[in-house]
């Protein structure tokens, strides 16, 4: 006859829990570099955002009641008058109450001239400054190197020296007080587009254009059906920035435009405020004026600030 012995399991394994070193866990340190880094975003992002949220705020108020409370973070007597004013859906006497000066503004007309100089310059100087950096990339010329940093070197002038020029120029060809005249000096060329354009060309590999041109095509069609195609990202990129660009364009307008027919949506902002009553500047419709002018960029900025990010750091600018 055979006995068991029952065996305690914890008995037996106790010998080895007792050998094993304790099991610690490694404390980690309070992360005070990211909480640092981010206070600091928090910090520049409100001192950025902070002067939009004040034009709306401003806006939205009563010039009566902004001079009774200057600081208030919130709309002071709340009302839309500003808006109504800048799109001219507000009567003289209205206005005049509202702290407005009653006179008429053709927002509308300065909208359409905005709009109208802005496109064309886009879709002109994109198109040519595209032939332009595909030109410096890729066919070879006699001087090729020394235009380029001709190109280059005109980065560097600032643009209050070309000013007087362009004016004696523009005079001098009768289109002073036209939407031509306002466009003409930076319609076909930008240095810096023809530099971020070339960047991006340059990374194109040459075999896929080596091996069109073997199959027949030309260098043209080899341009508008293959590395047009290829550089869509940068070009919507550059099409944007020429568009905000040329959208927030004041001083050169300024000095060309004279009246409605060529003045552009900035410029009309320096005409409402020069509109002031006795009393004061319009400050709510003026706000309102800038939100609405601003407006657009703020969206489109909004809804492709990635794909400029991207596309500049592709294309080799840092």
């Amino acid at each position: 006859m055979t006995t068991t012995t029952a065996t305690d399991p914890t008995a037996a394994g106790a010998g080895d829990l007792e050998t094993r070193p304790p099991v610690t866990r490694a404390r980690r340190g309070v992360p005070w570099g990211k909480i640092i880094a981010w206070a600091v975003m928090i910090i520049f992002l409100f001192i950025t955002l902070f002067p939009f949220y004040w034009m709306l705020r401003t806006a939205l108020s009563s010039n009566n009641a902004l001079a009774t409370n200057p600081s208030s973070l919130l709309p002071v007597g709340f009302n839309l008058g500003g808006f109504e004013r800048v799109f001219g859906l507000q009567d003289v006497e209205t206005a005049i109450a509202q702290g407005g000066s009653g006179a008429s503004i053709n927002f509308w007309r300065y909208l359409l001239n905005s709009v109208i100089v802005a496109t064309t310059i886009t879709v002109v100087q994109t198109f040519s400054c595209a032939m332009a950096a595909y030109a410096f990339s890729r066919l070879r010329w006699r001087g090729r190197d020394a235009v380029f940093m001709i190109f280059l070197g005109s980065l560097m002038i600032p643009q209050i020296f070309t000013l007087l020029p362009n004016f004696i120029l523009i005079k001098n060809l009768n289109l002073v007080d036209t939407l031509l005249g306002i466009m003409l000096p930076t319609l076909f060329i930008s240095s810096f587009a023809i530099f971020f354009l070339r960047q991006f060309f340059n990374n194109i590999s040459r075999e896929v254009e080596e091996a069109a041109l073997i199959d027949g095509a030309g260098k043209i069609r080899v341009f508008f059906t293959l590395v047009l195609p290829m550089a869509s990202a940068p070009l919507a990129t550059l099409a944007l920035l020429t568009y905000m660009t040329a959208w927030n364009e004041y001083f050169w307008s300024l000095m060309v435009s004279y009246t409605d027919q060529s003045r552009v949506l900035t410029v009309a902002l320096g005409v409402f405020r020069a509109q002031a009553p006795g009393t004061g500047p319009d400050w709510s419709g003026l706000m309102a004026a800038t939100l609405v002018a601003a407006a657009p960029m703020l969206i489109l900025f909004a809804l492709f600030a990635k794909k400029i990010v991207n596309s500049i750091g592709f294309s080799g600018i840092k």
